[in-house]
């Protein structure tokens, strides 16, 4: 594993210092926000902001990578990502707020393309899940560690602000520092939605359906657990708790999906993640901090791998040369779930309560598996050859994108 990473070091340490300040921030503005008497609505507005800007990173980031190069754009986007927190710990407008969200949103979703397509031309068949491993672990864990660091000071000042810029700016030293080969340049990928429609209706709207349910905890989860207790060492473990269980549910179910039709899993997740937000909507005052946080861990373990299963059952019926287009396509589709999602989600959560956030993911996942069961039942599954390995597939975590692979492999 060492001596597979190794090429990738100092990509990746950035990456670790990049995502702890991404963490911190993720949870820090809707907690700020809540403390300032912000409306649910306005704070899921920020959230959706975020995500608009994300996807549109994501559709064009590809433009400044060809034209400027992955050093200068990575270096370029962190300069202006780490401006944002501090701008929102000087002015506190929610209007202001929302704009900034979007202008985060398009730094890291180039940000990310540069990260994922230097990663997939660094490694090879051989090496990449091991590198895809290693990537979605660090990715994973200094998310929960920025989580954590929301203790370090009262959210009230400036100084979470100030310490998330920081790691955000840090990041570039050692990607541009690196003596690493850098990548080449990549072409252009025309995306067509009616193909992937008719190629996987389950992958195209598995990935809309975890961008509406996760796009709205990313916004709305703090919200959530601020209301629960009041306390904001509980929103912190709260949200480490759906991260870290978004982490150790990737490999089992993804390994069970490999042995199976990933479409079995991928209903059973659904229905599982529909009994835990039921749980977590309508009995949470009910229940214990510990139990809360159990439930948290649970329900990111169902809900997180929902993405990466869509994505490699839309590969396993891929034909050759189309897994540039669909991969980026199932992303966009993640990402207009996640700039909708948010929108319903607070409005739910303004005419009932809190819990309804996760009334709201419990129904877009309840739709989900009525429709993969319902395609289980008169479309057949691919031949056990035609799977796709899960691991290639990880690299479509949550809100990232693996659209170069096939683009370089042809290259190569």
């Amino acid at each position: 594993m060492i001596r597979a990473i190794t090429p990738v070091a100092a990509l990746l340490f950035g990456t670790a210092i990049l995502l702890t300040g991404q963490g911190l921030q993720g949870t820090l503005i809707p907690v700020r926000a809540t403390l300032e008497n912000f409306s649910t609505i306005s704070i899921g507005l920020m959230g959706g902001a975020y995500f608009l800007g994300f996807t549109y990173g994501c559709w064009k980031g590809a433009d400044l990578i060809r034209s400027a190069g992955h050093v200068s754009v990575f270096a370029a986007m962190t300069a202006v990502a780490s401006a944002t927190p501090l701008l929102h710990g000087l002015w506190v407008n929610a209007w202001l707020w929302s704009s900034l969200r979007a202008v985060s949103g398009f730094c890291f979703g180039g940000l990310y393309l540069v990260i994922e397509s230097w990663l997939n031309e660094r490694s090879t068949n051989d090496n990449r899940g091991t590198i895809f491993s290693a990537y979605i672990l660090i990715n994973m864990t200094v998310l929960g560690v920025g989580q954590q660091m929301l203790l370090l000071y009262d959210p009230i000042n400036l100084n979470l602000f100030a310490l998330a810029s920081v790691m955000v700016s840090l990041a570039a030293v050692p990607v541009v520092l690196s003596k690493s080969e850098k990548p080449r340049a990549v072409e252009d990928t025309k995306l067509d939605f009616a193909y992937l429609y008719k190629n996987s209706t389950v992958g195209m709207l598995g990935s809309l359906v975890c961008g509406l349910a996760n796009g709205s905890f990313w916004a709305l989860g703090p919200v959530f657990s601020v209301a629960y207790s009041g306390d904001i060492s509980l929103t912190a473990n709260f949200m480490t708790a759906v991260v870290f269980g978004g982490a150790v549910g990737q490999w089992p179910l993804g390994r069970i999906s490999d042995r199976v039709d990933r479409r079995i899993v991928l209903a059973a997740i659904s229905l599982a993640g529909v009994i835990i937000a039921v749980v977590m909507g309508f009995m949470a005052h009910d229940l214990s901090i510990p139990a809360i946080i159990v439930l948290a861990a649970l329900w990111g373990a169902m809900s997180f791998p929902v993405y990466s299963i869509s994505v490699a059952h839309a590969n396993d019926r891929a034909e050759a040369g189309n897994f540039v287009m669909i991969s980026a396509g199932l992303l966009l589709m993640y990402g207009i779930g996640a700039i909708i999602g948010p929108f319903i989600a607070s409005a739910m959560m303004t005419l009932g309560n809190p819990g309804f956030l996760f009334i709201f993911t419990g129904i877009v996942h309840l739709l989900l598996a009525i429709y993969v069961t319902t395609r289980i039942m008169i479309r057949t599954q691919p031949s056990e050859d035609g799977h796709t390995p899960f691991s290639d597939a990880l690299a479509s975590t949550q809100t990232r994108s693996q659209i170069y692979e096939d683009t370089l492999e042809q290259e190569l």
